[in-house]
């Protein structure tokens, strides 16, 4: 006969010890948690994390500046092409209804055999006569058949290209959605970052850069004045070199916008642009574009005359300064930041090109 028992309990004992063991586990986990987490980022590592994450919204507003350019072109030539297909399809559809009418007419006058209506005919004369008018209908005929046959090739031939267009108008909208979304990823990203430091930090940081633009400034008003009348030295500067510069130095102070072109607010390749302009010059939208629109000058400093485009980063060429003499800049540097003067050697060369 089977006995039925209850189980055993555990004693206090034991339960001391897996209670202690729990909470050595605990401890060791907390501390290792403790251990694992990253130590808080200096001033200096979020600046440099930052100044990155700023090139490479540059890299990416370069994109999206490019992507515009092309949409606005493209949207032209779409525009162009549209009223050139409506304008020929005006034409072949008159064309069209010309034919028509001929042809109508042709019927009704060849009804009968020219030779019966020779014979029927009391005025054989006024035949003939009408006759010849009848080959010279079919000429013109013939005649705006072929023309209508070339207009209707030439119209499938614009439709199909304005459909062409149509489609690579959807594609570079796409990209500049992209290029939008992955500038507004690094700014939201850098200003994280920014925000992991305390009000004293970030303060600091923005002195640090407030001080090293007006060194700049002050070594840009050192230079030669005797030929410009501007801060900055024009001194063996072209005329339109000298007059973009001092355009450029009016909007010292002016906000840093992606994408923009002034007058108020740019960015750097649209400082350049809208600099140049303002001296009769049109340079090309982004500073890729603008880096192949002068001549080569080298990639030394002791080589560049102001005026010259400085332009940045070896591997993407993402930005653009105008040199103004005495190893200094005037550029749009980045969001946050003002057009402002700086080193010329800041960043790293990749080219300098005389416009």
């Amino acid at each position: 006969m089977a006995t039925h028992r209850r189980p055993k309990q555990p004693s206090r004992a034991r339960i001391s010890v897996l209670t202690a063991a729990a909470a050595t586990a605990v401890a060791i986990s907390a501390q290792a948690g403790a251990a694992s987490a990253a130590p808080k980022p200096t001033k200096e590592s979020v600046k440099a994390q930052v100044d990155k994450l700023n090139e490479q919204a540059e890299v990416a507003t370069e994109k999206y500046d490019g992507a515009k350019e092309k949409q606005h072109e493209l949207q032209k030539q779409v525009n162009d092409l549209q009223d050139q297909v409506a304008r020929q399809q005006a034409e072949v559809s008159t064309m069209q209804g010309t034919l028509g009418q001929l042809a109508s007419s042709q019927y009704r006058s060849g009804g009968i055999d020219p030779t019966v209506q020779l014979m029927l005919s009391s005025d054989p004369s006024q035949f003939l006569d009408k006759a010849s008018s009848l080959d010279q209908v079919s000429a013109q005929q013939a005649d705006t058949l072929r023309q209508l046959q070339e207009k209707q090739r030439k119209l499938d031939q614009d439709k199909a290209e304005a459909q062409q267009k149509l489609a690579e108008l959807d594609s570079t909208a796409k990209e500049l959605k992209d290029a939008k979304s992955e500038v507004q990823q690094k700014l939201s990203k850098a200003q994280s970052l920014l925000n992991t430091l305390t009000a004293q930090e970030r303060a600091a940081l923005q002195a640090a850069e407030t001080a090293a633009a007006q060194r700049a400034s002050r070594a840009a008003q050192r230079t030669n004045l005797s030929t410009g009348g501007g801060s900055a030295s024009t001194v063996g500067a072209s005329s339109y070199a000298a007059a973009a510069i001092r355009a450029a130095e009016t909007r010292l102070g002016s906000p840093y916008v992606y994408g923009s072109t002034g007058p108020s607010t740019f960015d750097c390749s649209g400082l350049m642009l809208w600099a140049y302009n303002q001296a009769g010059v049109s340079l090309p939208r982004t500073s890729q574009a603008q880096a192949g629109a002068g001549t080569y000058v080298g990639t030394s400093i002791a080589d560049a005359k102001p005026g010259d485009l400085i332009i940045y980063y070896p591997g993407s060429m993402s930005h653009v300064g105008m040199y103004v003499g005495n190893g200094q800049i005037i550029h749009a540097p980045h969001t946050g930041a003002v057009v402002r003067y700086e080193s010329a050697t800041v960043m790293p060369i990749a080219k300098i090109v005389r416009i």
